[in-house]
């Protein structure tokens, strides 16, 4: 994918994305704030097989970033982060592209809503270009202790469980079994629960998502994470048509 150029959206911020082979300097900076808390320069292995998204105010001040991935089928997504902690192989469910989005963050202070709308408004424009089927992740929870988040986790293992057919088989080291948590008591619980969440998590929720029955605890990133897979076709109508509408300049028929 080749550079795009930068579109304005919602006032005062714009999108910019940038193709793989190629990182903005910027979504490093911010993504090093937001996951450690300090200045300097998050990267991994991965970064140079991912196209880097940058929601940015006037100036270029990072607002928002993440990276994504489209494979071309959901058997070759085994080559992508996520299948570093969960077995991905029963993505080969699908046979169209699917999309992996990740190191989603947030500069402090920024309007999460609208730049979460702008992240989205870009990823309809690539999922009706490509023909993607399913878009996945890890849904990241600040800290590595599960028993911090143990009402959303269980409020995902009650409600949002993955279908057999595609989700992750088992996960890797620093595993745990989401049920394993004590479930909420009463709808209070629930939805305080819910509203814990992190704001990517609830997107995808409010999209038809469903996650795997095990979390993972990363270490080096300080966070608990949960695989999560939202399949395009699932998306509720009434959600499809605020993607539409803020998916403006896109051609041709969106999701």
């Amino acid at each position: 994918m080749l550079d795009r150029a930068p579109t304005q959206l919602i006032p005062p911020l714009r999108a910019r994305l940038v193709g793989h082979g190629r990182v903005a300097a910027t979504a490093l900076g911010l993504r090093h704030r937001a996951f450690f808390g300090s200045s300097g320069s998050d990267r991994d292995e991965f970064d140079l097989d991912f196209n880097h998204l940058v929601i940015e105010r006037p100036g270029g001040g990072a607002e928002g970033c993440c990276r994504l991935r489209v494979f071309g089928s959901g058997a070759a997504a085994t080559q992508g982060y996520a299948a570093q902690f969960y077995d991905l192989s029963s993505l080969a469910f699908f046979s169209a592209p699917v999309l992996e989005l990740g190191r989603l963050c947030i500069a402090p202070g920024a309007d999460a809503v609208a730049v979460l709308r702008m992240i989205w408004a870009e990823l309809t424009r690539i999922v009706d270009r490509q023909g993607v089927e399913l878009l996945f992740g890890c849904a990241s929870f600040a800290g590595a202790d599960p028993a911090r988040h143990a009402p959303a986790f269980s409020l995902l293992a009650e409600r949002y469980l993955a279908p057999a057919a595609w989700a992750p088989l088992k996960a890797g080291r620093g595993r745990f079994l989401l049920r394993d948590v004590a479930p909420p008591a009463g709808s209070n619980a629930a939805r305080a629960a819910h509203a814990a969440m992190p704001p990517l998590l609830r997107s995808y929720l409010a999209m038809g998502g469903r996650v795997g029955r095990h979390g993972v605890i990363d270490r080096q990133m300080g966070t608990c994470h949960v695989f999560t897979g939202v399949e395009v076709a699932a998306i509720p109508k009434a959600r499809k048509r605020l993607l539409r509408a803020d998916a403006l300049d896109s051609a041709g028929p969106l999701l």
